[in-house]
């Protein structure tokens, strides 16, 4: 599986927005399995760095100069069809394809393992993926965020098992017939690809469940109403986890200190599969982890690997990563999370509580995508009122156009009707406010997954 084999003649491959999370895995991969890479990005960031050490070409900017040395172009869902090298890659009559087209290539070959949701597919992959490490199987696998504990988002390995994100936001896990389809969830987000109706982003996961073959199976979240209910119509075998007694495993015995939540599996016999502890905080975490935990018993993985990997696992980037700083003398704990979506922010919330306890928090906060503030307004609202201070940037587009009438102004203007404490602020005022912020927080939370992570990076460099 590891070998070099190519897609036919094809060996040459462009990249446009090779940058992004999703991207760096499969170029990384391409690389190992002997094409020629290239990629243009709007910056070339650490990653980007280590990925012309592998041996890729990196262009800043985009420009066509790379096009012309090129036989097949891929582009990430975040590129315009007016984008430069696109038109040209176009005039050139290469062969064109999206990110996910090219993903599912190299996945052909494969026992594959498909972790889609609209929430914690990047936590949840990284647990598989580590999981199936720890008990020797050597996976292939490509994340959407680095694994912390190898500062990697993908790898090619030498076992037949490929494990990676499907994607629903732009509808591309239609591309997939995975063998085991892992869903986390199912909620209101990306509904602006689906013409802001849900009826049809559940048509869209029913698709994309209904892809897999007679003999796949899904792992799913039991506790989510409308997965269950998509499942029910695919005529495909599933395997329910969750809190609920109706599920086929059961998530309970939950406790907390200040290292680890520690629980238990159990059938709906009420025996005891496994008991985990895990250092990821969050109820949704532990629902996180036991699927995937599920997902490798089902695949064969001995439960001492699966425990060790639990235990071990320390995190993914972005997503409630900690740090432990000091401004002005005063130690702060510092919280980076890409969370964008209500849900998450509350699910963040609920972390911090169980792990931190009640502490004065201080967010800044960055809205990702017009129509998601316009869609999620008041739910946005409700959960940003519960913070003591937040400051908000503003909202990051992720190429849409404005929307009048939306903006972060009058999302401040709502939170503070419910009593909240927002602020406006622009990302070159951050640090010159720190020293404030730090003086009435006990933790600052960067949230949001535009380019705030910029943010959190200058926050842990601050002397």
């Amino acid at each position: 599986m590891g070998s070099n084999r190519k897609l036919g003649a094809i060996n040459k491959v462009h990249m446009i927005g090779i940058g992004g999370s999703g991207m760096l895995g499969i170029a990384s991969i391409l690389l190992k399995k002997g094409f020629k890479v290239s990629g243009s990005d709007v910056l070339i960031t650490k990653d980007l760095k280590n990925l012309q050490k592998e041996g890729a070409q990196i262009q800043q900017g985009h420009k066509p100069n790379l096009i012309k040395h090129s036989q097949i172009v891929v582009y990430s869902s975040a590129i315009k069809r007016t984008n430069p090298e696109l038109i040209e890659a176009k005039a050139r009559n290469l062969i064109v394809v999206p990110r996910a087209q090219m993903l599912s290539s190299i996945i052909t070959g494969y026992r594959n393992i498909a972790i889609a949701g609209s929430h914690g597919k990047t936590t949840t992959t990284s647990l598989v993926a580590e999981i199936f490490t720890k008990g020797k199987k050597d996976p292939t696998y490509v994340v959407g965020g680095k694994i912390l504990s190898g500062d990697k988002s993908s790898n090619l390995g030498k076992g037949d098992t490929m494990i990676f994100e499907a994607d629903e936001s732009d509808g591309s896990f239609s591309h997939f017939h995975p063998d085991v389809a892992l869903v986390t969830n199912v909620d209101n987000d990306h509904l602006a690809f689906y013409k802001n109706d849900i009826n049809n982003l559940h048509k869209a996961f029913k698709y994309f469940l209904s892809n897999m073959p007679f003999y796949g199976y899904a792992i799913i979240n039991g506790d989510d109403r409308s997965l269950r209910k998509i499942l029910k119509t695919t005529g495909r075998k599933f395997i329910s986890v969750g809190y609920n007694s109706t599920n086929d495993f059961m998530i309970g015995d939950l406790k907390i200190n200040q290292k680890f939540q520690s629980f238990k599996i159990k059938t709906n016999k009420n025996k005891i599969i496994l008991s985990l502890k895990t250092p990821l905080f969050g109820k949704h975490n532990t629902l996180n982890a036991s699927l995937a935990a599920i997902t490798a018993l089902e695949e064969g993985i001995d439960k001492h690997s699966i425990k060790s990997a639990i235990a071990d696992y320390k995190g993914a980037s972005r997503r409630f990563e900690e740090s432990a700083i000091k401004i002005t003398n005063k130690k702060i704990i510092l919280i980076d999370d890409y969370g964008h979506h209500p849900t998450e922010i509350n699910a963040t919330l609920e972390a911090i509580n169980q792990k931190f306890g009640n502490k004065k928090i201080c967010m800044l906060f960055e809205p990702h995508r017009y129509s998601r503030t316009q869609q999620l307004f008041q739910e946005f609202a409700a959960v940003l009122a519960k913070i003591s201070t937040v400051y908000i940037f503003p909202i990051y587009p992720a190429s849409e156009k404005p929307i009048r009438g939306i903006t972060s102004t009058k999302l401040i203007k709502e939170i503070n009707k419910l009593n909240g404490n927002a602020y406006e602020i622009k990302k070159n005022e951050v640090m010159d406010l720190l020293p404030s912020i730090a003086s009435s927080s006990d933790l600052i939370l960067v949230q949001g997954a535009g380019t705030i992570s910029d943010i959190a990076r200058l926050i842990r460099e601050y002397e």
